[in-house]
């Protein structure tokens, strides 16, 4: 079902490879509360710093983004264009300055081909009458191999209304909130203290939960706007309607975040990495991280060799606490370590098997109390390697 009340629209501006969509415009046609979370990188994008000033107060009307260019490390010359791509845009659609957000995506350093944005802005606005969501989805994308894109369903007092989410990312992935962007629109009427904290925490369990690489970008800014075109009664918290939503919410970001995984650049595996049994959860989290991290795991994974010993090291390093006599890591439903030892022969044949499938969990339980979390990772190739050597060229 279509999300009331939004207009989107996307154009080639010749800011990225000719062919190629790379300036888009979300669009509500009634005010929208929105909240946001962006990039805890110390460096930050100009787009990143204006849109968090913005979101501050809780309403946006659009959302302009492009790709092919972050506008990051482009100092006040950098600023100036954000701000002027902003003015400009929303004097076409004839709103203020503050009720539109920024972001970009691409390549850092390079200030904005401005004659590039300006000659773009009116076929944009213009195009928001045919346009659609899945454009704005291909506009996004830079090293993505394919678009992302989830939709869920809910209602309130028997009301329906729709989440819909995109989301571009392939490399440069630990968000931390990586090159990530995420955009949500919903036509639920939700109380705004609510919306803010529902998706902080879905975040948190989602795009906070992946990694491709470890890197965090200078551009990451996850969003959704809220419109409330379904007209239904007031989602708020401590409601059943309320405990629907979040989960709806939840299911779309997850989904999104798993799709930035499984389209890792170069990525051939997509691995679950389980921890429990921590001492709480922020110790399994650094755990999972660990592994999830480790250049020697992630290239174990791709050479399907069944290399515990790089994983229980990882954990060992994390500086979570443990012990490695309790220690369990399984494959899938393959035991490798019992108590901190290798189980045998069998166990390392059963658990290539398990190395050689597209999809697996790796389980590492520490056996020291109730902590657990999971992360969400993919495998290092030759094909990294290659499409970041010459990203630039």
């Amino acid at each position: 079902m279509p999300v009331k009340g939004f207009q989107f629209s996307a154009v080639e501006a010749a800011i990225k490879k000719p062919g190629r969509l790379d300036l888009a415009l979300i669009f509500s046609q009634t005010p929208a509360r929105v909240a946001a979370v962006f990039t805890t990188n110390k460096v930050k994008a100009a787009p990143v710093l204006i849109s968090q000033q913005r979101a501050k107060d809780g309403i946006c009307r659009a959302v302009l983004v492009n790709s092919g260019n972050a506008n990051a490390c482009t100092g006040e010359q950098g600023m100036r264009d954000a701000l002027t791509c902003g003015r400009k845009t929303a004097e076409a659609l004839g709103l203020p300055d503050e009720e539109l957000l920024i972001a970009s995506t691409g390549v850092i350093g390079q200030t904005l081909p401005m004659d590039r944005f300006r000659a773009g802005i009116e076929p944009l606005v213009d195009g928001l009458s045919g346009g659609t969501i899945e454009n704005v989805a291909d506009a996004i994308m830079t090293t993505d191999s394919f678009a992302k894109l989830e939709t869920r369903s809910g209602a309130a007092g028997g009301v329906p209304y729709t989440i819909t989410g995109i989301a571009k990312g392939a490399g440069m992935i630990q968000p931390n909130m990586a090159t990530m962007l995420a955009f949500l629109v919903t036509d639920a009427d939700v109380e705004p203290a609510f919306l803010d904290r529902a998706f902080k925490e879905a975040v948190d369990g989602s795009f906070n939960a992946i990694t491709v690489d470890g890197d965090t970008s200078t551009n990451d800014t996850a969003l959704i706007m809220a419109n409330g075109a379904a007209a239904n009664p007031l989602i708020t918290a401590g409601t059943p309607e309320g405990e629907r939503f979040v989960a709806l919410l939840h299911d779309v970001l997850l989904s999104l975040a798993k799709l930035i995984v499984k389209d890792g650049e170069g990525a051939t595996k997509f691995v679950e990495i389980r921890v429990q049994g921590a001492a709480d959860h922020a110790d399994a989290k650094q755990a999972a991280l660990a592994v999830a991290n480790s250049l020697l795991v992630k290239t174990a994974f791709f050479g399907q060799d069944a290399n515990w010993g790089r994983i229980i090291a990882a954990v060992g390093y994390s500086g979570c606490e443990m012990d490695q006599g309790k220690v369990r890591i399984s494959f899938d439903d393959v035991l490798m370590v019992q108590d901190g030892i290798f189980t045998g022969g069998d166990a390392e044949a059963a658990g290539t098997e398990v190395l050689k499938q597209k999809e697996f969990t790796v389980t590492i339980d520490l056996r020291i109390g109730s902590g657990a979390a999971t992360v969400y990772t993919s495998d290092l190739t030759y094909d990294y390697v290659r499409i970041n050597a010459d990203y630039r060229t």
